[in-house]
């Protein structure tokens, strides 16, 4: 049986490469830098035409969005302002999140930024964002002559 050097620094690296991954699980990936702002949940489906993008953000005015969209990316942003209006004894009490988000969605392929479609329904943002016709697809006929 060879004898094994012992090194006492690759094991303490292995450790916290160990320990990283362990907090890694542990942690939520999007965690707001500031307790008072939060970040609504997104989803994006792509079809043929499009990128369909719907965004969480209940409670929340259109007035109270701004959307911006470049060809490759769509920003969010907005503000979820609270109205406390009662108190009980000194004390007001809320489960609900206040506060600013931005939310930065990059896509995967190019779109046409200047027909984008916004509703928003039931406390969800639905974006429509046209994809651009692809100028390598288009088949051209060359003459020979």
């Amino acid at each position: 049986m060879p004898l094994v050097r012992w090194e006492p620094f690759r094991e303490i690296d292995t450790l916290q490469r160990q320990m990283n991954r362990l907090f890694d699980d542990l942690v939520p990936k999007e965690v707001p830098s500031n307790p008072g702002n939060f970040l609504p949940a997104a989803e994006l489906h792509e079809t043929p035409e499009a990128f369909e993008i719907k965004l969480e953000v209940p409670g929340m005015k259109p007035d109270d969005l701004d959307i911006q969209v470049t060809a490759e990316a769509v920003s969010i942003s907005g503000e979820r302002r609270s109205e406390r209006t009662t108190e009980e004894k000194g004390v007001t009490r809320s489960a609900f999140r206040y506060g600013q988000f931005q939310r930065v969605i990059p896509l995967p392929n190019r779109i046409q930024n200047n027909n984008v479609e916004a509703e928003y329904k039931d406390g969800i943002l639905h974006l429509t964002l046209p994809k651009v016709e692809e100028e390598q697809h288009k088949v051209v006929k060359v003459k020979v002559g």
